[in-house]
């Protein structure tokens, strides 16, 4: 018999400003990011107001962790200190795997509003110094699923209803879908017994299939007990739209200083000397 999670807590993502003054909002960061190991943070920059976003992310390092960008509507330009360039739009997602280190900026170009979402995911002590790899997905070549009758679900990474997600070889073994609920529909959905899970509510309410539930609106992450195998939830009449996150836990230290998480501080002192002596890109055989 299946046992449904309870949620753990609840938390209102809050107004900030980050980038080259970027109005987002923040989901959870350092401060709650023992409670999602292995996830780190979670940001909301969709606006209608592009003195808002237009003015990005510009070059920035990454060392040590992951960087999933997910773009519903409007456009990001994304380049790199290995040549990389691209367009994330209309459904795409990118997986950036910094590891080793890597520099790059992300800049929206849409200027009628955008919607999307950044996760910043930890990476294992093993993996923190592989090779940075990008993995790139259009929107169209998501996979969707049917959760029963009253809930579909696009599958980004991990596997839900006997689809899997198009991104392999992360660390974690991710689910990561983007899920709409039907007005007043309820849904089961497994999950790995122990590993983390929120979900992230973007369109109408969401609560926990119960008698009487309690709805939460857009902007709300629900944080789900890691005991029990599936999350049971309902919407009101108003439908949900909600991403659905859950990982692995490392259970290993954090070090943790802007856009570099290491496992000590003698590494994150050391990935700053490399930044400033111009020592950071390495050279992968």
């Amino acid at each position: 018999m299946n046992t449904a999670r309870a949620i753990a807590a609840t938390f209102k993502a809050k107004d900030t400003l980050e980038g080259a003054g970027v109005h987002l909002k923040r989901g959870f960061s350092n401060r709650e990011a023992s409670r999602f190991d292995p996830f780190l943070l979670f940001d909301d920059f969709s606006s209608t107001i592009p003195e808002h976003y237009l003015a990005g992310f510009p070059w920035h390092p990454h060392r040590g962790m992951e960087t999933v960008t997910y773009i519903l509507d409007g456009a990001v330009r994304h380049k790199d200190s290995l040549g990389n360039e691209g367009v994330i739009e209309n459904g795409a997602i990118q997986w950036m795997t910094a590891g080793s280190g890597i520099i790059h900026e992300e800049m929206p170009e849409s200027v009628h509003g955008i919607r999307g979402f950044q996760l910043w995911v930890n990476l294992p002590k093993k993996a923190k110094m592989a090779s940075p790899r990008y993995q790139d997905l259009k929107g169209a070549t998501v996979p969707e699923v049917a959760l029963g009758g009253e809930a579909r679900a696009r599958v980004i990474a991990g596997a839900l209803a006997g689809v899997a997600g198009p991104l392999t070889a992360i660390a974690g073994n991710p689910l990561y879908a983007d899920i709409t609920l039907a007005a007043n529909g309820s849904v089961s959905i497994p999950l790995v017994p122990g590993h983390t899970a929120f979900a992230y509510v973007v369109e109408g309410a969401l609560g926990t299939d119960a008698a009487e539930p309690t709805y939460f609106a857009p902007g709300t992450i629900l944080l789900f007990e890691r005991e029990g195998d599936e999350v049971a939830l309902r919407a009101p009449a108003a439908g949900a739209r909600f991403l659905l996150i859950s990982g692995a836990p490392l259970g290993e230290p954090i070090a943790w200083h802007g856009p570099i998480v290491m496992n000590t501080d003698e590494e994150l002192r050391e990935a700053f000397r490399d930044l400033n002596e111009g020592n950071f890109i390495r050279t992968h055989q």
